[in-house]
């Protein structure tokens, strides 16, 4: 990094060696040197909030695009992007040969994340927080993968469609389901059919059954 990267200036006291457990506390927002005994408690006496919004990038993003990157994130403060690099064998596997479509033509995922605590005012920063991250997503919409705007499902975000967790309407279903899924979707809809056909497993986002209507 000081090699290629002497600008960030970057110190051996900046990277935090950890094991994965401990780390699993440390994007969960706890302070550093928390015990992972934490994990087992059922009742958190520190709470923070989040939202996550993710994209797909298929070709570098130009100096442009950059530049839009970095004026946004001065612009919103309170805000971190991570992007997690895709290829090697993960692009070696087929798209259609397990539910998780975005292998082959992607270059990296990128996760845009806000986090607060209910120390930062309530209801008013919840709302400031959740536009800060929607208005770095419309930022970034010129340079990442488009028709669909693809998503990763682990970083859910009803931003993208969804339906009160009481139904599933096929109709919305589609729209964040193209977005998770590609078209591994109707392929999941027709498992979802034989398995659950009467969609008991639901929430906002679930898959449903090919028979689902808006008025389920």
């Amino acid at each position: 990094m000081n090699a290629d990267f002497p600008e960030l200036d970057l110190q051996r006291s900046d990277c935090l060696e950890m094991s994965w457990v401990e780390s699993v506390l440390y994007w969960a927002g706890f302070p550093n040197g928390t015990t992972i005994d934490e994990l087992l408690n059922r009742v958190q006496v520190y709470r923070f909030f989040s939202k996550s919004k993710s994209d797909y990038f298929k070709a570098v993003i130009p100096k442009q695009g950059l530049e839009t990157l970095w004026e946004a994130l001065m612009d919103t403060g309170d805000i971190s992007v991570q992007m997690n690099p895709y290829g090697g064998r993960m692009e070696e596997i087929s798209d259609t040969e397990t539910a998780f479509a975005h292998r082959g033509g992607n270059l990296f995922m990128v996760l845009y994340s806000v986090t607060w605590s209910e120390s930062d005012g309530g209801i008013n920063a919840t709302a400031r927080y959740v536009e800060l991250s929607r208005r770095l997503y419309r930022a970034m919409a010129p340079y990442a993968s488009s028709n669909p705007r693809e998503a990763f499902l682990n970083y859910r975000d009803l931003d993208i469609g969804s339906k009160e967790s009481n139904g599933t309407d096929l109709e919305d279903a589609k729209e964040y389901g193209a977005k998770y899924f590609k078209n591994n979707f109707m392929r999941l809809m027709s498992l979802k059919t034989k398995i659950d056909p009467e969609n008991f497993f639901r929430n906002e986002q679930s898959i449903p059954p090919l028979s689902t209507r808006s008025d389920h």
